[in-house]
């Protein structure tokens, strides 16, 4: 019962922190609602017994590419007065698309089946060791393949950004 009022508590902060991200005049409010939305959001993973996924998107999104986005919007310097004001017509299109998408998933939740099913086989599937073990047995291959693949782009990479020290002896 508890965990079902903190799902609606985190969805009203997700949806509060998104349209705060639209709203918000100044970009690292913005930047910062966004964040939140993030952590709203790695919060269902956690109900959804699926830690390894909310662990990873709290560092990859929260922490990683939140940085990013603080750090442009600081080297932007981004002021209202230097924004330009769209033409009308763009203003009519995004109210009609946004509608459009609105009543799109009104009818996606009026024919959703709310009953939960109770499959105690998938209680356990977010957890490390069972991915860990699909990963290692089911996927040895494909996980060995791409982890060659990102060794060959990182040395790549270090090459490239390489000073040239061959022409200046």
């Amino acid at each position: 019962m508890f965990s079902k009022y903190l799902f609606i508590f985190l969805s009203a902060l997700a949806l509060y922190a998104a349209m705060m991200v639209l709203i918000s005049k100044k970009p690292i409010h913005s930047v910062l609602y966004l964040i939140l939305c993030f952590f709203a959001i790695a919060g269902h993973y956690i109900l959804l017994n699926a830690q390894t996924l909310a662990v990873v998107h709290v560092i990859v999104y929260a922490g990683a590419v939140m940085v990013l986005f603080i750090y442009t919007v600081m080297l932007l310097n981004l002021n209202i007065q230097n924004e330009f004001q769209k033409p009308r017509l763009i203003k009519v299109a995004a109210i009609v698309s946004g509608g459009l998408l609105f009543l799109t998933l009104i009818g996606i939740l009026r024919t959703y089946d709310l009953a939960v099913t109770h499959d105690p086989s998938l209680t356990q599937i977010g957890l490390i060791k069972n991915i860990g073990k699909v990963m290692f047995e089911d996927f040895l291959l494909p996980f060995e393949i791409s982890s060659v693949l990102f060794l060959a782009a990182m040395v790549g990479a270090v090459m490239l950004g390489k000073k040239d020290n061959l022409n200046s002896n």
